[in-house]
């Protein structure tokens, strides 16, 4: 198959030729080639790597449905107690939801995702089901890990480790943590937990962190202890993580080294207000860094739409980049920083100038996307984006139409592909 007329990561315009999912080759654009072959049309736009949305919650989702005013009180328990009270009242069930907004995303660019399941003592598996049918739902067009997360906290409630190992026996590929000092108030024990299900089921761990400046460090440093322990070096990311840069600058120098030391990986969300280790310095240690869009629409928030691509220009807002170089770095962070977390990910970036995914060798997951250059395609964010997922089409915009993808859809218009 040819794609033809593309500019990769916004270079001169060219055609890709893909045998079995991977770019075998890369040469300068020929009109006359194009008529001839297996063709994809580039149609000169911007040829990207897809992205992969590392912290997002499926599970929690309300995109498709009517637009509910905010409700959740302050803080995470808060705000759990809050999608417990309502999230059965829904017009659609876990499921349907999760299905619609993975289509949703795909149709925007993505085409890898770890999403989080709630598992707890009110809803058991029911969630953790709910994200597994949307995955297999839409297997062929994305890649979809699902971790097995405590919203809860594993202590507060019965049952809970259980219900971890059993999802974790049941589909589920990571194993979930979150706040050991805050929420569960017992952080040796929640780490045992977490790091035993995880020795068990060969599986990473994913540690959900909110907990501000000297106690985030001290979180942090039981799960290096860990780390080191249990030989997990490259199995364990870190996300959220927003205080961890606040203590002082020592501090700081030694997380960004521990972590490359033990190859932690991290999972920002963006947020507005934070003191995240930095962003450039991170990657120029070679830690791995991906970029999540959290909760869409749900009980905890109204914010979020299914779009990595405005996810990626918050990225750069909250992190002050005006130049090109940096703007670009965040569209690399977003797809192929994010795909170095994932399980047999691509090698990490290790320079803010590093663009990959759109080289001979590279599986062709990729985005064409309209644009003069990569950082005018991050400001002006086009609807005019082809999707392929292992080289083959899984959305296009001409094929959707123009503009369907930003309406609000009701539930009689659900479809299984999220078209």
């Amino acid at each position: 198959m040819l794609i033809s007329d593309v500019r990769p990561w916004g270079g001169e315009p060219s055609d890709l030729t893909v045998e079995d999912g991977v770019i075998t080759a890369i040469t300068p654009h020929d009109p006359a080639r194009a008529a001839a072959e297996d063709t994809v049309a580039g149609r000169g736009r911007l040829a990207l790597p897809s992205f992969s949305d590392v912290h997002c919650h499926l599970d929690s989702t309300r995109m498709g449905l009517p637009f509910r005013p905010h409700t959740g009180a302050p803080g995470v328990w808060g705000m759990m107690l809050n999608d417990r009270e309502h999230w059965r009242e829904d017009e659609w069930d876990v499921a349907r939801r999760a299905m619609y907004t993975l289509g949703r995303m795909i149709e925007r660019g993505t085409t890898r995702v770890r999403s989080y399941a709630q598992i707890d003592a009110d809803c058991g598996l029911e969630r953790f089901e709910g994200v597994l049918a949307a995955k297999e739902a839409h297997a062929g067009r994305c890649e979809v890990e699902i971790m097995a997360f405590p919203q809860a906290g594993l202590l507060r409630e019965k049952g809970v480790p259980e219900l971890m190992d059993r999802a974790l026996s049941s589909g589920a590929a990571v194993v979930g943590g979150i706040d050991p000092c805050t929420l569960d108030r017992d952080p040796v024990r929640h780490l045992d937990i977490v790091f035993g299900l995880a020795e068990r089921h060969h599986a990473p761990v994913d540690i959900h962190l909110h907990e501000p400046g000297a106690l985030g460090v001290f979180s942090v440093d039981l799960i290096l202890e860990r780390v080191r322990a249990l030989d997990m070096a490259g199995r364990v990311t870190l996300s959220h993580a927003y205080d961890l840069g606040s203590v002082n600058e020592a501090t700081t120098r030694r997380l960004i080294e521990e972590f490359a030391e033990l190859d932690i990986a991290m999972a920002t969300v963006a947020p507005a207000r934070h003191h995240s280790l930095p962003l450039a310095d991170l990657t120029a240690a070679g830690v791995r860094v991906g970029l999540g869009e959290d909760g869409q629409r749900d009980f905890w928030s109204p914010y979020g739409n299914g779009d990595m691509l405005d996810r990626t220009w918050q990225l750069a807002f909250t992190n002050g980049y005006r130049a090109d170089t940096l703007i670009e770095h965040t569209v690399a962070v977003a797809t192929m920083g994010g795909a170095s977390i994932l399980q047999g990910g691509p090698p990490r970036l290790t320079s803010t100038t590093d663009r990959p995914g759109v080289t001979v060798g590279a599986r062709a997951d990729l985005l064409l996307l309209e644009g003069e250059t990569v950082t005018s395609a991050v400001m002006d964010r086009s609807e005019d984006r082809t999707v392929l997922h292992e080289g083959r089409v899984v959305s296009d915009a001409l094929t959707l139409g123009a503009g369907s993808r930003v309406k609000p859809a009701q539930p009689r218009h659900f479809s299984p592909s999220g078209a």
